[in-house]
């Protein structure tokens, strides 16, 4: 279990180390973690931003590694000012509320915002290089990827049926997913993991690339390329229209004419039915613990559960739904339980 946030005489402290005893703190909006932050404001000063994590070594270590290595490669992660990692207190740059998100409910055309996000993404792949400082990031590998993978057997089932699987059951949902993961462990580089609009930053003073802000990287690692771009254009909380969504697939694969175009159709199948069916259960947990409205998304998260499972290369998954948890029945027993 995380410990909590820093005390309160933990941040005062902090603060008045950086010259911002008397700063104004403005809580920020979280989001599914259990991070805090607040906006600091104090005259004659740009705005900062305090996070709090009580996992330090699992949140703020990253961050910083992979921050710094996003600003190296020319890309625009937040600046870090100050750390105490044993209190779990970060200061660090503030990049304003234009997420991409915000713009596009504002009425900011999609395209421009999205093919912005992909060519990061062309730029993160084509430069990044392991290096001594990343070998600490968790790699996502088969191993990694079936744990996750287990959170909806553990979760999701009870949720439909009201019982857990059996231990035969769950032993073929294993079976299953070690049956297709191979074509989506290719091409690793450093993977973000919850890298879509509403954790993409508009910074229309800065040029080129370096107008979309990273955030949320703490849970970067070293994985398979094409789950970033997933995460992007199969975004559980904001669909695209196909037409632009094929684009956006096309540009990224324009950008490296010595892929082969199956394969990564086939890769791709796989890590978004992977990311699909661990958010399902991740949304079922956070409305279990009083947070019932990421329900709302859970239809187009089994939508797209469903077009994946209708590939060939999710064969063996498609036959442990059908003989386990139908989808049409999981998806007709979550959704909508806000409501109840």
């Amino acid at each position: 279990m995380s410990a909590p946030c820093a005390r309160p005489e933990e941040v005062d402290r902090f603060l008045a180390a950086q010259g911002l005893a008397t700063a104004g703190r403005m809580p920020l909006a979280g989001d599914a973690s259990t991070r805090r932050y607040q906006r600091l404001s104090l005259a004659g000063r740009a705005p900062l931003i305090l996070m709090q994590a009580p996992d330090p070594e699992r949140e703020l270590v990253p961050f910083g590694t992979v921050a710094g290595v996003l600003r190296r490669l020319g890309l625009s992660a937040p600046e870090i000012y100050a750390v105490d990692a044993e209190a779990g207190l970060m200061l660090l740059e503030d990049f304003g509320d234009g997420t991409f998100s915000r713009a596009l409910d504002d009425g900011a055309a999609p395209a421009p915002l999205y093919t912005l996000a992909v060519d990061v993404l062309v730029a993160l792949h084509r430069t990044f290089v392991p290096g001594p400082e990343t070998a600490a990031l968790p790699v996502f590998d088969a191993a990694r990827f079936l744990d996750q993978a287990r959170l909806f057997g553990e979760l999701v089932p009870p949720a439909v049926t009201g019982r857990p699987l059996t231990a035969a059951a769950r032993s073929a949902l294993d079976s299953a997913w070690r049956a297709v993961l191979p074509p989506a462990l290719v091409r690793p580089t450093l993977l973000l993991r919850d890298f879509h609009a509403g954790n993409l930053m508009l910074l229309p003073g800065r040029p080129g690339l370096r107008a979309c802000g990273l955030l949320d990287v703490q849970d970067a690692g070293s994985g398979p390329a094409a789950y970033d771009l997933v995460s992007l254009i199969e975004d559980a909380r904001r669909p695209l229209a196909p037409a632009l969504a094929t684009a956006l697939v096309e540009r990224y694969l324009e950008a490296f004419p010595g892929l082969d175009a199956a394969a990564f159709a086939a890769g791709w199948t796989v890590l978004a039915a992977l990311r699909h069916t661990r958010v399902i259960a991740v949304f079922l947990r956070l409305a279990g613990r009083g947070k019932p409205g990421y329900l709302v998304h859970l239809p187009r998260l089994w939508g797209y559960l469903a077009g994946h499972l209708a590939r060939p290369e999710l064969a063996p998954l498609a036959r442990w739904f059908d003989d386990h948890l139908p989808l049409e029945v999981a998806a007709g027993r979550t959704v909508g339980k806000e409501e109840k």
